[in-house]
């Protein structure tokens, strides 16, 4: 069944265009029909990052739960990981989370939790679209069993602890300079509290939110500025988190962005070197570098791929029983501390490393050498190109010269009309060679 509504990390769309006040209401409703359980109190939180639509959708959300009955705790701004801890740690029936991630202030979306603090499962937003399309003016409460909404507070706190807590009882950050950019996001207060709590010097970025300027050349889409903040106070490291700080990119003491591959190589053999890895292995998309998964392999861990997006991580994960896995981009799953994706928990077990080994950022977090990668967009008009004939010819023939020193991800985008074609190897001009041919196949088809 095609999803009207939802996408792959819930609702997202322009504010007031397609993520209207009568939309929330509507997911207000619906998933607090869906979501009530028993006799109790029904309680649902609703977490939100810093851009201006939050007042509008939130209020427009608290309505839609209320009218059917259902209590609101209201958390201000906090880091979407934060809203599925607490969602399970305070037992609400449910947990909401209003952020774009890392789009621009314009944009905005709907994130929705169950209560074990996991984002909802296809099937469970299929039940909710269908009771939106429905009429539910009949379910409603009765004026005496309407709702109540109040914000809460003390979670800045909570979330702190517990990000603290992730770590050895005894370990400090002291003596680190660390420079931690927020985006004008989510994170803004929590993350360099919790640094500064652990003993780190800390500077901060990207924490005078005004509505607007949420990921504006800042956070882990735009680490330019960290960069040189980093150089410039002489800091250790660099930590630069997205709008909701569920990703994370760090910069190490010369300046050099360190991606999620690299995180995930850190965090995979320490684990490993302290019998923390749940199985040897660890889960990235099909996007994750070569590089990586030789690295892994040489010690031992095995490297299984899904598809692009951090939800089809955390299923892999889920299913097989592993607790470590994310995407080059920075979604960094630890699943014996987060349900979903945690920046400032995937950043603190690197400095942890760092602190443990007594050594320098970029070495810490230098483990491989990544293979060349060649990534080209074509666009097309209709129809579906990757099943042409010539395409496909083109496709083998790739493969063939590859001839196992490489890789090939074709895929067509999941939001546009557009096909991806990924190429690596460690052969640079031959990647790019069987990668422009694979692009002029389909752009003749796709003329």
């Amino acid at each position: 069944m095609v999803r009207k509504y939802f996408g792959t990390d819930g609702i997202r769309g322009r504010a007031n265009s397609t993520i209207t006040p009568e939309l929330a209401l509507r997911v207000g409703q619906s998933a607090g029909l869906l979501f009530q359980r028993g006799e109790h109190r029904n309680r649902v939180l609703i977490g939100k990052d810093t851009r201006l639509s939050g007042y509008m959708i939130e209020t427009a959300m608290v309505a839609g739960f209320t009218s059917v009955g259902m209590d609101v705790l209201l958390t201000g701004p906090m880091p979407t990981p934060a809203v599925g801890m607490l969602t399970r740690s305070m037992r609400a029936d449910l947990g909401v989370m209003i952020s774009a991630s890392h789009n621009p202030y314009d944009d905005n979306g709907i994130k929705l939790f169950g209560p074990d603090g996991y984002k909802l499962t296809d099937e469970v937003e299929h039940k909710i679209e269908a009771l939106m399309e429905s009429d539910v003016s009949k379910r409603l409460a009765k004026s005496a069993d309407l709702g109540r909404a109040k914000r809460i507070d003390g979670v800045q706190d909570r979330y702190i602890e517990f990000a603290k807590r992730t770590l050895p009882r005894n370990m400090s950050l002291d003596g680190l300079r660390v420079v931690v950019d927020c985006a004008n996001g989510a994170a803004y207060q929590v993350a360099p509290g919790a640094l500064w709590e652990l003993g780190a010097d800390v500077v901060s970025m990207g924490v005078s939110p005004d509505g607007f300027n949420i990921n504006q050349d800042c956070g882990s889409t735009a680490p330019d500025a960290l960069a040189r903040k980093v150089r410039e106070v002489r800091a250790d490291v660099g930590i630069a988190l997205d709008g909701d700080a569920d990703r994370v990119l760090i910069i190490d003491e010369h300046g050099h962005a360190v991606d999620g591959d690299q995180l995930m190589a850190v965090i995979a053999a320490s684990w490993k070197e302290d019998g923390r890895l749940a199985k040897p292995g660890v889960v990235a998309t099909v996007m994750s570098n070569l590089g990586l998964e030789r690295y892994l392999g040489s010690l031992g861990i095995k490297l299984a791929r899904t598809a692009v997006g951090d939800r089809y991580v955390l299923d892999h994960m889920r299913t097989h029983g592993f607790n470590l896995g994310g995407e080059a981009s920075g979604h960094i799953i630890l699943s014996d501390y987060a349900t979903t994706g945690d920046g400032l928990v995937a950043a603190l077990q690197v400095l942890a490393v760092a602190k443990k080994l007594d050594q320098p950022i970029s070495k810490i977090c230098h483990r491989f050498e990544p293979l060349p990668q060649v990534l080209r967009n074509v666009r097309y008009k209709k129809g579906k190109p990757l099943e042409n004939d010539k395409v496909q010819l083109a496709i083998k023939s790739a493969e063939k010269r590859l001839n196992g020193q490489g890789r090939l991800v074709i895929r067509p985008s999941g939001t546009e009309p557009v096909i991806r074609v990924m190429g690596e190897g460690d052969d640079k001009s031959l990647v790019e060679d069987v990668v422009d041919g694979i692009v002029e196949a389909l752009t003749d088809v796709a003329a």
